[in-house]
């Protein structure tokens, strides 16, 4: 009995932390674009539609700030819980809308995906179309 209490406190308390998505919200890449043959410093556009971009902390509704994703498949993710900074996944807590990447050679794959306040993706997640480059 304790367990399952336990189990239903964590529960709602990740539930707590996810955001109402706007209504028919994008997020996408401006640039690079799908296909696009890069050099191994590049510098990668986001770009956000029917929401706002808001810095890391910043409670406001339809709100969020975006995520890198390189070279992984979003079905690994937990979509209740802060998404983990690492190399595969790239915070841009203070809000910004692009940056420059250093990749090594090869193909590559990135994905964006909007969080919120908290890291977390909202109810509905924003994400965009994966893409796929080629760094020379």
């Amino acid at each position: 009995m304790l367990l399952l209490c336990a189990v239903l406190l964590s529960t709602n308390s990740a539930n707590e932390l996810v955001s109402e998505a706007a209504e028919g919200a994008q997020v996408y890449f401006i640039s690079p674009a799908d296909g696009d043959v890069v050099s191994s410093t590049l510098t990668v556009r986001f770009g956000l539609k029917g929401m706002g971009v808001a810095p890391a902390g910043t409670q406001r509704k339809h709100t969020g700030h975006h995520h890198l994703l390189i070279n992984l498949d979003v079905d690994s993710l937990n979509m209740t819980q802060p998404l983990p900074a690492t190399e595969q996944i790239i915070h841009f807590g203070g809000g910004q809308t692009e940056a420059q990447l250093e990749l090594p050679s090869g193909h590559h794959s990135l994905q964006l995906l909007l969080g919120n306040h908290a890291h977390v993706p909202h109810d509905q997640p924003v994400l965009s179309e994966k893409i796929h480059i080629t760094v020379e």
